[in-house]
């Protein structure tokens, strides 16, 4: 059996797990950047995910829209790798290119062709769905740039079910390129936002699931504890400090440490590990911000749990 995964119904074949391109130039600076995709290559890794808004957010910090993107620009460009790689990028969410007008969506696949220094996106993701435009023009728009030859596969991220399955009919049928996959929240702490009707719908129609906030911006890695201080951007109640106070991500905490502590692997690999094996998940996104996180998170390609683990962590989260 091949090491990579076939992404959906696309031509697309990722390993098990999915890079975060979220910290580059925001926590990770462009040469620490350097080093975390370095490791995560040398460790098999061939899928990568950003955004033309990264790191738009926290502007306080000094960043930027699109320099995650031109961080990965420059890494390829130096390691002449392209082909070697899955680049995924989103659109909708950059503040000069905001939404998903049909327009928009072209002027902005531009600018992030020019950041990242190729000429195709290998998937390429509406960030957020934009209900004032309609699907059908949405579709259509993403179409062209396949058509093109400027984007290999197209997907979606934040979006309705209702808004998802129109998509889909709709590129049925008029024969024109179709969501391969669909990028929600999902985490052993953060269930009811997948599973349900838009894991039916990536059932049905043959999409893979590629999940961010996999390690719940890094409360299951376990240094998240009640009456403790995490020097961290991600220590907000929004984020990663959100759910330290709560019975459920305590007794997740527990279950992670007993089956991490039995297969001799860190909390964030058991957590991975149980996104990966749900069922429809092709690859879990997660992030490192250092070297020293990697190993972790590429452990995942090692790692299967046993149905009884699977159980008990999927009972510590219930």
């Amino acid at each position: 059996m091949s090491f990579f995964r076939p992404l959906g119904k696309s031509d697309l074949a990722v390993s098990p797990l999915c890079l975060g391109g979220n910290v580059f130039g925001w926590t990770a600076d462009e040469s620490t950047s350097f080093a975390v995709l370095d490791a995560y290559s040398a460790g098999g890794g061939n899928f990568l995910d950003t955004s033309d808004s990264y790191m738009n957010y926290y502007p306080e910090q000094g960043n930027e829209p699109g320099q995650s993107e031109t961080i990965i620009g420059k890494w390829l460009a130096a390691r002449g790798n392209r082909d070697d790689v899955i680049v995924a990028t989103k659109v909708g969410d950059h503040p000069g290119y905001k939404g998903l007008a049909p327009a928009n969506i072209k002027a902005a696949a531009e600018e992030s062709l020019r950041r990242l220094g190729t000429d195709r996106i290998d998937l390429y993701y509406t960030h957020f769905d934009d209900e004032s435009v309609p699907v059908e023009e949405i579709i259509t728009a993403l179409d062209g740039l396949v058509k093109a030859g400027k984007v290999r596969a197209i997907a979606a991220s934040n979006i309705e079910p209702e808004r998802l399955a129109a998509s889909i009919a709709f590129s049925d049928r008029e024969g024109l390129a179709r969501y391969v996959a669909l990028q929600p929240p999902y985490n052993l702490v953060a269930r009811d936002t997948y599973e349900g009707e838009r894991r039916e719908i990536v059932r049905r129609e043959g999409l893979a699931c590629v999940p961010y906030f996999g390690l719940a911006s890094g409360f299951l890695t376990g240094k998240y504890r009640p009456g403790k201080t995490v020097e961290s951007v991600r220590d907000l109640p929004g984020l990663a400090g959100g759910y330290v106070d709560t019975e459920r991500g305590m007794a997740v905490l527990a279950a992670l440490e007993e089956v991490a502590a039995e297969r001799g692997v860190e909390m964030a690999t058991v957590a991975l590990a149980w996104v990966a094996q749900q069922p429809t998940v092709a690859a879990p996104i997660a992030s490192a911000r250092t070297v020293e996180q990697v190993p972790a998170l590429i452990a995942l390609h090692d790692l299967t749990l046993t149905d009884a683990e699977l159980k008990r962590l999927t009972d510590a989260s219930s």
